[in-house]
């Protein structure tokens, strides 16, 4: 069952139970890592996917890169240096914007990783793109709007019209409405309790899941601290005219599609 697996749910600040935002996508054409903030090799086992594989699962297939704050690489680093250390020698693909590949790259070469990385396959990638996967499921991109060049996902089945959506940071925008419309899940970022450049309340997330017509939707970078408490984040969702089944993302916390 395709799935994605929420490794980090909080804000650029974590909180003692939130890591920052990211996630993997386990299905078809994965282990796909999004984003590697925090302890994210751990964060993987933890999850029940081993990096390296196993008897049953394949081992981690890349790594995309939404954009480079720190709270979203801030792990990558670290991650490439364990995959190393645990014994990976095959090449791994990081996609990304081609702002965000340039400052991540320079990035890593002040840590000097040398030959205690695997080999990385730097793979541009740009909004609008449409990236096949395996048994016709495939990823597509958007352009958010945020303060840095941003890219949401889209992974959906062709054949079955199912589809999972990430916002990734943005305030709302034509470009990501348009991404998530008719998406069954819709994993939105919430951020700010009031409208923000870059960032969007749960109050607009509400809207803008209800325009998609998303039949499930989770906010993640959230905070009950910095945000507001979950309670007033469900109910300012449905303020925002959305009816359908919304939730918390939590640590771990596994979708199915």
């Amino acid at each position: 069952m395709p799935r994605m697996i929420l490794l980090g749910t909080g804000t650029g600040v974590p909180d003692a139970d939130r890591e920052n935002t990211h996630m993997v996508w386990d299905g078809p054409g994965g282990p796909l890592l999004i984003d590697a903030g925090g302890s994210t090799y751990q964060r993987l086992l933890k999850a029940g996917l081993d990096p390296l594989g196993g008897p049953d699962s394949p081992p981690l297939q890349g790594i995309l890169l939404t954009h480079s704050h720190c709270d979203h690489i801030n792990g990558l680093a670290a991650l490439l240096f364990s995959l190393r250390l645990s014994g990976r020698t095959a090449p791994l693909p990081i996609y990304g914007l081609a702002p965000t590949l340039e400052l991540v790259q320079g990035i890593l070469a002040v840590f000097a990783l040398d030959d205690m990385c695997p080999p990385i396959v730097w793979t541009e990638i740009q909004a609008g793109d449409t990236i096949a996967l395996a048994e016709g499921w495939a990823m597509r991109t958007a352009l958010t709007a945020h303060s840095r060049p941003c890219l949401a996902l889209r992974f959906e089945d062709a054949a079955g019209g199912r589809a999972i959506t990430y916002s990734a940071d943005t305030e709302p925008c034509p470009a990501v409405a348009a991404l998530a419309s008719g998406t069954s899940v819709l994993i939105h970022e919430a951020t700010t309790p009031e409208p923000f450049v870059g960032h969007t309340t749960p109050r607009q997330v509400g809207a803008v899941a209800a325009a998609a017509g998303a039949s499930r939707l989770l906010l993640v970078h959230y905070s009950p601290r910095w945000t507001m408490p979950e309670d007033q984040a469900i109910a300012e969702m449905r303020a925002g005219g959305y009816t359908g089944q919304a939730e918390i993302g939590r640590e771990y916390q596994i979708i199915e599609q």
